[in-house]
Formats: C-alpha cells, sequence, structure tokens
C-alpha cells in the first residue's frame, strides 16, 4: 500500500500532498488544543506501534504481500487527529530511512493510510459503539469491524490513484508515463488482499488491543467513547506505567519481526522500475514507463528495503532497522516532550 516514487504523477502528487497538508495542519490545531506534552508520548507510542505492525508482511492472493496498518488502534485511542499525526511519523520514517513508499509519494501515503484510514476507523467506531460502556464488548465488534472498513479504504483510494494514472498521464501513443495499470488491473488486485488477510488482520489487532484495555487500562479508551462524562482531555492522562506497558509490547512485537519477512513476494505495486523489464504475466507492460524511470531514484533511503548493507542476515537487518525506527521514534518523543514543555514554562513565566 506504500506507493513507491515514480507511480504517480507530479501533478497527483502534488494534489494529494496538498490534501495532507490540510488534513496535518487541522490535526496539529486539534491536538495543541488537548495539550501537546500529554499527547506526545501517545502519539510516538502508536506511530511506534503503526511502524511495527506495517512491517509484518501478510502472504495474499497473487503471490503479492500486504499489512495491517495498526491505524484503528490508534484512532481509538487518540482521536482521528492524533491517529493522523502519528500514522504519518510512521510513514514518514518508512520512507526517508527505508525507502518504503517513495517521498513524492508521501502526501499520497499519509492521505490513504493516515488520514483516510483514521477517519474510517474511528468513524465506523464510534457509530458502531455508540452508548455502549467503556467495558462493552460491542466496543471490541466495532473495533474489529473500524479496523476491517479502514484497511480497505486505504487500499481503495491507492487503486483509484494507480488506475487513473494511464488515462491522464500517457505520451501520443497512449504509452503511460507512471504506473501502468488501469483500474480494470488495479482494482482487483489491490482490493483482494484487503479484503481477504490484510483488512482482517487490522480486525483482529483492533479488537484483540480494545479488549486488552477495557482489562488493563479502560482509562486510554474514554477520550473517543462519547460518553458525555468524558473530555477530551481525560483519555490522554495515562498513568507512567500504562505508557510503559505499550512500550514494553512494541518492544515485545519488534522482536518478533523477523517473522514479517517470511511471506515470499513484494506488495503489488511496488516494484523496482527493473520489474517491468523481466515480468511478462503480472505487469501491464514489459517496457518501464518514462515517467515512473525518471521518478524512482528521486531519493536513496539510507537502509532500503530494511536491510542495511553491513548486515549479512536478512532478518537481523530487519531486526535492526525496527530497533532503528522505534528509536529513533522514542527520541523524538523525549525531545519534542522537552521542548513543548520549555515553552510551556516560558509562557507561564511571561
Amino acid at each position: 500500500m506504500h506507493i513507491p516514487d515514480g507511480y504517480l504523477s507530479p501533478s497527483t502528487c502534488a494534489t494529494l500532498y496538498a490534501a495532507a497538508a490540510a488534513g496535518w495542519y487541522s490535526a496539529l490545531r486539534r491536538v495543541k488544543r488537548a495539550l501537546l506534552t500529554r499527547v506526545i508520548p501517545l502519539i510516538s507510542v502508536f506511530a511506534a506501534f503503526s511502524f511495527v505492525v506495517m512491517m509484518f508482511n501478510l502472504p495474499l492472493p497473487g503471490g503479492t504481500t500486504g499489512h495491517a496498518l495498526g491505524v484503528t488502534i490508534a484512532a481509538i485511542v487518540l482521536g482521528p487527529s492524533g491517529a493522523i499525526l502519528a500514522l504519518s511519523i510512521a510513514i514518514a520514517i518508512q520512507a526517508l530511512f527505508f525507502g518504503d513508499g517513495g517521498i513524492s509519494t508521501l502526501g499520497a501515503n499519509c492521505f490513504n493510510m493516515a488520514m483516510a484510514g483514521s477517519l474510517v476507523a474511528y468513524g465506523v467506531y464510534r457509530v458502531l459503539a455508540a452508548r455502549a460502556s467503556i467495558t462493552s464488548k460491542r466496543r471490541v465488534a466495532a473495533a474489529a469491524l473500524a479496523g476491517y472498513c479502514a484497511v480497505n479504504v486505504s487500499a481503495l483510494l491507492a487503486a483509484v490513484e494507480f488506475g487513473i494514472q494511464p488515462v491522464l498521464f500517457h505520451d501520443a501513443g497512449g504509452t503511460p508515463l507512471y504506473a501502468p495499470y488501469p483500474l480494470s488491473i488495479a482494482m482487483p488486485a489491490m482490493m483482494i488482499g484487503h479484503l481477504t488477510f490484510a483488512g482482517m488482520a487490522e480486525a483482529v489487532i483492533a479488537a484483540g488491543l480494545v479488549a486488552y484495555l477495557q482489562a488493563a487500562d479502560p482509562a486510554l479508551l474514554r477520550a473517543t467513547s462519547g460518553l458525555p462524562a468524558d473530555t477530551m482531555t481525560s483519555g490522554l492522562r495515562p498513568a507512567a506505567n500504562s505508557l510503559r506497558r505499550i512500550w514494553v509490547a512494541v518492544a515485545a512485537l519488534m522482536l518478533l519481526t523477523p517473522l514479517g519477512i517470511l511471506a515470499a513476494g513484494t506488495a503489488w505495486g511496488e516494484w523496482k522500475p527493473e520489474y517491468f523489464a523481466t515480468a511478462s504475466e503480472t505487469a501491464a507492460s514489459t517496457a518501464v514507463p518514462v515517467g515512473l524511470q525518471r521518478l524512482s531514484n528521486l531519493w536513496t533511503a539510507p537502509f532500503p528495503a530494511y536491510a542495511p548493507t553491513f548486515v549479512r542476515s536478512r532478518g537481523f537487518g530487519y531486526l535492526l532497522s525496527a530497533m532503528f525506527g522505534v528509536g529513533l521514534l522514542l527520541v523524538l518523543s523525549l525531545v519534542l516532550g522537552r521542548v513543548v514543555e520549555r515553552i510551556r514554562r516560558k509562557e507561564y513565566a511571561a
């Protein structure tokens, strides 16, 4: 679901960057009103959780792979604004350091997964769990369906973005300049796998974590409960040990990330340009689209494909990449927390 550089035209990328920028601005304004010093640790831990979850590749029909997003539990705990920021940070780190998704398409990927995913997950959860108590089983079922819908809406948007490229952007002879897959190919290729395995994986993760939080720390579920007695900030005040438990869970999941590369194949639509010169059955064309070729090398990630060049073992390299990403998010959380706290103290002093 991470669209690489070259698959979308510059105008498509610019349009989706503009949409993403509007979403980021709105999310930052809303989160700021909810006390940044208390939200930053939660945004960071759910960004880390999403980052790790997306490293677990699932085998999909057709020999490709997919993954869950971790967006649903973030939206349920943080609300859509916090989830948008958490997922966007995770997606940006994936693109910048690991080449998972492009730089030109960062706005598109954030729009699809972070923004649409968060809003759909939150909306479905709130509608289905309306007026249910915090510990109600209906909230578990609502989380499952919210996760399933969120992943599939994100996949649908990516499929549409892929599918409109050959229609809108081609040369005088009709040869696609960017993604060469028409809607008739992109839609089933993207949706079959997500309607089955990837969507179900997100549903299971979301339902399981909501059930766990109902027993272990129901306060984290109050902010988006919609219950009259709750306030927007009440659920954003987890005890220190609550955050510690979530970080421990992220660390445990991180240690299992080598299992994420057991699935054979590559995510559909995330192939390198060289693929088009060798594939004939699954590619729409054997020639590399000119625009795709030109933009594909826009950014060279330090650790492409989560495989540091100085590590021979693929599994160990994958684990090191996970540790680097999670560690970076933890450091960012600590630094931003201190910066915001200093700013607040100066404001009070003035």
